[in-house]
C-alpha cells in the first residue's frame, strides 16, 4: 500500500491547505518525511496522520500554533492535562460573557419593542420603576459633542465597550436645573448595566421609587418643551419633586431613518 503522499494530497486528504502545512513545516510543527532535494516537493505518510489530526483537534479547542508544539515536542501527560484544564477555563469565561451579551441584547430588544408599543405620545403618567444599576459620570453637559466626550471618557473609565450600550444611554438634569426651567444643561451621563462584575467607583444606582413620566417622538434636542409639560402636570397634581430627571432616548437615529420612530422618555422622581 502507498505509504508516501504528496503535500497537495495531504492537504486534501485532511482538508487543509498546501499553504498551511508548508507553513507548519517553516515553524517545526508538522515536518514531511521527505523531501526532495532535486525539486523541493514534500511528501507525508500515514504515520504522521494522526500527528495532523492533533493539530486540528488542539486548533479546535482554541489552543495556540505554539501551544500545540510545546505539547508535540514534550508529550507530557501532565502538561497535556494544564493545557485541557486552562482551556476550559478560558471557555467558561467566554460562555459568561457571551451570557452578558445576550441579556444586554435582549434586553435592548424588549426596550425597543415597548417602546414602539406606546400609543400616547406627551401625556404624562405616574411608574413605579425597580431600583436600576447604572454607572454614572457627573459631568457638565450642554452640546451634542460634549456629550459623545462624555461618554466615551465614561466607557474608557469603566473598561466598557460602547457597541452594546445602543438604547441603554441616559442624562440627567438636576433637581435645581428643573426647578429653574434649565433643560437645556445636563448634569451627568449614564449607562444601564445589566453585569454586576463591574468594578469602578462610578457605579450606582436609580433609586426606586414613582417616576412622573412622558414619552415623546424625539431625541434631546426637543425636550424642553416636554419638561415644562411634565414639570406642570405635576405641579397640578400636587406632587413632590424628589431628585434629578432621568432622560433617555430609546430609538434614535442611529436606529431608525424616520424621525416618525424617534421615542426618548423624560423621568421625574416623586412622592405621591
Amino acid at each position: 500500500m502507498k505509504n508516501r503522499f504528496s503535500i497537495g494530497e495531504m492537504a486534501k486528504l485532511h482538508n487543509t491547505t498546501i499553504k498551511t502545512l508548508r507553513y507548519y513545516d517553516e515553524i517545526n510543527l508538522l515536518k514531511p518525511i521527505h523531501t526532495d532535494i532535486n525539486n523541493g516537493y514534500r511528501y507525508y505518510s500515514t504515520e504522521q496522520f494522526e500527528q495532523l489530526n492533533t493539530i486540528h483537534y488542539l486548533k479546535e479547542l482554541g489552543f495556540s500554533l505554539k501551544e500545540i508544539k510545546g505539547h508535540l515536542d514534550h508529550r507530557d501527560i501532565d502538561g497535556f492535562l494544564y493545557l485541557l484544564e486552562e482551556q476550559k477555563r478560558l471557555t467558561e469565561e467566554k460562555i459568561k460573557e457571551l451570557e452578558r451579551i445576550k441579556r444586554r441584547f435582549q434586553n435592548r430588544i424588549k426596550d425597543i419593542k415597548l417602546a414602539r408599543e406606546k400609543k400616547e405620545m406627551g401625556v404624562p403618567i405616574i411608574r413605579e420603576r425597580k431600583e436600576r444599576k447604572i454607572v454614572r459620570l457627573m459631568e457638565k453637559i450642554s452640546s451634542e459633542p460634549e456629550l459623545e466626550i462624555s461618554l466615551r471618557q465614561l466607557e474608557n473609565m469603566c473598561n466598557m465597550n460602547s457597541s452594546i450600550f445602543i438604547g441603554g444611554v441616559g442624562l440627567t438634569v438636576s433637581i435645581d436645573n428643573l426647578l429653574n426651567n434649565k433643560f437645556n444643561e445636563y448634569s451627568s451621563i449614564f449607562i444601564l448595566i445589566e453585569e454586576d462584575d463591574i468594578q469602578s467607583p462610578l457605579v450606582t444606582t436609580l433609586p426606586e421609587g414613582n417616576y412622573a413620566c412622558i414619552y415623546y417622538n424625539g431625541n434631546h434636542n426637543d425636550s424642553p418643551e416636554h419638561y415644562r409639560n411634565l414639570l406642570n402636570w405635576i405641579q397640578d397634581k400636587g406632587l413632590q419633586i424628589m431628585g434629578d430627571s432621568i432622560e433617555r432616548t430609546i430609538i434614535d437615529h442611529y436606529i431608525s431613518g424616520s424621525k416618525d420612530d424617534y421615542l426618548t422618555e423624560i423621568q421625574i422622581p416623586i412622592k405621591c
